[in-house]
């Protein structure tokens, strides 16, 4: 196993899990959110926009799939805090209005969804418990992963992204990386979940450069 990657069995009490939350037992990968918005952010890459036959239908399962509290749910990441961020992003650059209702709703559970100490965190609990979602210790990749998403919806000037950096800033260790004990990649739900080292470094990266350069000019 690669060096950057510790895998974890999470435990469970029923061992018969059932494959809406867990597809281990699939012989492919459903369709999922997070991935489609991965796909909408890499078809933006290469000039595709919101008119494009495939890019509408990918709109359209996305928002179809959307939680009545706005998230959207994470199939390789914990998890509701990761779905709601990569579709946020996938919208954003493909082109879909930052006023539309839905993005602004999705935007609104992650602001409602930030702990007190700043940052934000989510147990894998959520995969068995949906009203656990965005509930947990703040750690640095899910923090990330929040503001990243608040900025795909055009949330430059919100408390909720300031306090987020700050968070980032202050668990910031010396040598300019970040610690997270708890586990932040999905391997299968409800069956096993993965620590990947690195997301801790590169994710808080990414939000504080993504908000350096989507700070309003004074």
């Amino acid at each position: 196993m690669p060096a950057y990657v510790a895998m974890s069995v999470w435990p469970t009490s029923n061992n018969s899990v059932p494959s809406a939350f867990a597809d281990h037992n699939a012989m492919l990968d459903p369709a999922t959110v997070d991935i489609t918005g991965r796909m909408l952010e890499m078809m933006a890459s290469y000039g595709y926009d919101k008119n494009h036959p495939s890019v509408k239908k990918a709109i359209n399962f996305v928002r179809k799939e959307q939680e009545p509290d706005g998230s959207w749910f994470g199939r390789w990441g914990v998890n509701y805090i990761y779905g709601t961020m990569l579709v946020l992003r996938g919208l954003e650059a493909i082109g879909v209005d930052h006023h539309e209702p839905y993005v602004q709703q999705a935007a609104e559970w992650l602001r409602m969804v930030q702990n007190p100490d700043g940052g934000w965190g989510e147990s894998c609990d959520s995969y068995d418990d949906p009203n656990a979602r965005g509930q947990g210790p703040s750690t640095a990749s899910q923090t990330a992963w929040a503001i990243m998403g608040l900025l795909a919806a055009n949330d430059t000037r919100s408390d909720s992204v300031a306090r987020g950096i700050a968070y980032l800033l202050r668990i910031q260790k010396k040598d300019g990386s970040w610690s997270e004990e708890f586990y932040t990649g999905t391997g299968f739900p409800r069956v096993f979940y993965l620590m990947y080292h690195m997301y801790r470094q590169y994710f808080p990266l990414i939000a504080l450069n993504r908000r350096t350069s989507s700070r309003p000019m004074m």
